[in-house]
């Protein structure tokens, strides 16, 4: 199961996009949702911050990354009182 996108979400490219000069694996940021979802505007920046590009992606070019784990089944976790 995919997560879903969201608004500031960092997320990685997983295919090259030439005509960018963007290629798979690097790492950019949401910053519009558009289309109800179904394309994200990301922004690439560099390690200073300064944007290096802003383009229109779908969900099919991009994962989500996360920072800790994640709980595959976390209703199964949930305490009963």
């Amino acid at each position: 199961m995919r997560t879903p996108i969201k608004l500031l979400d960092v997320v990685a490219l997983i295919v090259d996009l030439p005509e960018y000069n963007l290629w798979r694996g690097q790492v950019g940021t949401v910053v519009e949702i558009l289309a109800g979802g179904t394309s994200f505007e990301v922004e690439f920046s560099d390690r200073d911050g300064r944007t290096y590009e802003s383009v229109g992606l779908r969900p099919d070019q991009i994962i989500v990354l996360h920072y800790e784990p994640l709980m595959a089944y976390p209703e199964l976790t949930a305490v009963s009182a």
